[in-house]
Formats: structure tokens, sequence, C-alpha cells
């Protein structure tokens, strides 16, 4: 017979779950002050010790800020913790992980997007490509982020955020390497085209399967950008 012993958890660990659980509900919001330590010991029939604890914790994990003298606030996400920049250096095996994720967010967000945009987003995009062929790096960035933008979804415009920051330095010699070669240019701009033109159609497959093929490209020359220099 399996049996499971029971675990005691600490008053401060349940207090600090049922905060966790309001903050995620939205009974306590992103940048708002919590409730003084009197009046959560009130809530939760604990004491003040247990409180405390709770709140240590909580800031350990990033999701409260404490500030002196004027109380505990519930902290905004920001995706920007959920990676290190030291981590993703340019590098084939860095470039293939990266792309990887590009892949698993940028195709769901480009179905999103052919869902909900609106017709600002889709002057937006179309405004950006206009500009693509002579604009380079901050015209792709700001082509993929009006794609997120037009998803609607917060977090995930927060983490595309992360991660073209995060690999700018790759972005850039990618950018550098394909100027060199107009056919190359000119079909990355009819790539990105074909996904507005499948986002502004509202078909949200289609768009899925023309991100995938083009970041499938942008994958290859990335790496053979990061070969070439490094054969420098």
């Amino acid at each position: 017979m399996n049996i499971e012993k029971i675990i005691t958890k600490k008053v401060s660990e349940s207090v600090g779950e049922q905060i966790e659980k309001m903050i995620e509900s939205g009974t306590f919001k992103a940048g708002e002050k919590l409730p003084s330590v009197r009046e959560l010991c009130e809530m939760f029939g604990v004491g003040r010790s247990a409180v405390r604890d709770a709140i240590t914790a909580l800031k350990g994990k990033g999701a409260v800020d404490v500030k002196q003298g004027e109380g505990t606030y519930v902290c905004e996400f920001d995706s920007t913790k959920l990676f290190n920049s030291t981590l993703l250096l340019p590098s084939t095996k860095d470039i293939k992980e990266l792309v990887q994720v590009r892949k698993i967010l940028e195709t769901a967000i480009a179905e999103m997007a052919a869902l909900n945009r609106t017709e600002y987003d889709l002057l937006n995009m179309k405004e950006i490509l206009s500009t693509q062929v002579t604009s380079g790096w901050e015209a792709d960035y700001q082509f993929h982020m009006a794609i997120a933008k037009a998803a609607g979804n917060e977090i995930l415009i927060q983490l595309m955020q992360c991660i073209s920051t995060t690999t700018k330095k790759a972005m850039n010699d990618f950018h550098k390497t394909i100027q060199t070669n107009k056919s190359t240019v000119k079909q990355i701009a009819e790539q990105h085209l074909e996904i507005y033109e499948y986002i502004k159609l509202g078909e949200p497959k289609k768009a899925h399967q023309k991100m995938s093929e083009h970041l499938n490209q942008v994958e290859e020359l990335m790496q053979n950008s990061v070969l070439s220099n490094f054969s420098l």
C-alpha cells in the first residue's frame, strides 16, 4: 500500500499562497498597494510574523515590492526577468534555440493576429512594410512587434520585446549580411507581405504557415551570418 505523508505547511506559506491566488485572480492588481500587515492579519486570522514571512517570500519571488515607509505593492509583470542576456550569445547553437522559441511564439501570434487584428493594426503593418527594404533591422523588428500587438496579448508583446532586445546583436549581424544580397532582401520582404496579407484576410492557419516558412529561412540565414563572422 502506497501512503503519502501528510505535509504540514507553515502558516506563512499558506498566507503567501492565498495572497498569490488573489493576485492571479485580480483581487490585488499590478501596481496596487496590498492591505497593511495589521489588515492582512485580520483578513487571514494569523499573527504578524506569519504575514511578514509571507511578504518576504513573495518579495523573493518578485511578486511584490516592499517600499520602506509606504507599504507593499503588487509588481508589474516583467518579462525581462525571464531571460539573462548573457546566455544568448551569437553562436550557432544559440541562434538555433532562439529561432525555436520564435517559431513557437510567433506562429501562434500570427494566428491570433489574423483573428484579432483591427484596421489600425493593418494600417500600421502596411506602413512599416513600405519602409522595410531601406530600414533593415528597425522595420523588421517593428513589423514583428506590430503582429504581436495585433494579437492583443500584453504578455506576448513583452516576451517579443525581451527576445528581440536580448538578441539584438545577432539580428543586426543578420541584417548586415542580407543587405549585401538584393534577392534575399526582396525575398524576406515578400515573405513579410504574405504574412500580412493572410492576417488581413483573417486566415489564421495560413498566417501560421507563412510565419513558420519565414522563420525557417531566417534561421538558415542567421546561422550562415554567424558562421561567416567566425570565419573572418
